[in-house]
């Protein structure tokens, strides 16, 4: 498997999230709600851990949301 190109917005298969994408620094989250998020500070193995987990909501809530600060962007 290659790796995914996170460097654009990856839809994600989560009731909240609905994508994500990494710029080299930092995380982004797209949730359905409509609101981004940019957390600084999440690797791209990381990101690419959220894109390929069973549950990237689980994976995002267990491993980002509470070791990151998240801000809104959008």
């Amino acid at each position: 498997m290659t790796p995914a190109d996170l460097s654009t917005w990856q839809p994600v298969s989560s009731s909240n999230i609905a994508a994500i994408k990494h710029d080299g620094t930092a995380l982004w989250v797209e949730f359905r709600s409509g609101g981004q998020y940019k957390y600084d500070g999440v690797s791209a193995s990381d990101a690419e851990d959220m894109l390929m987990a069973s549950s990237p909501g689980g994976y995002f809530h267990n491993n980002i949301k509470d070791s990151y600060d998240g801000e809104r962007v959008g």
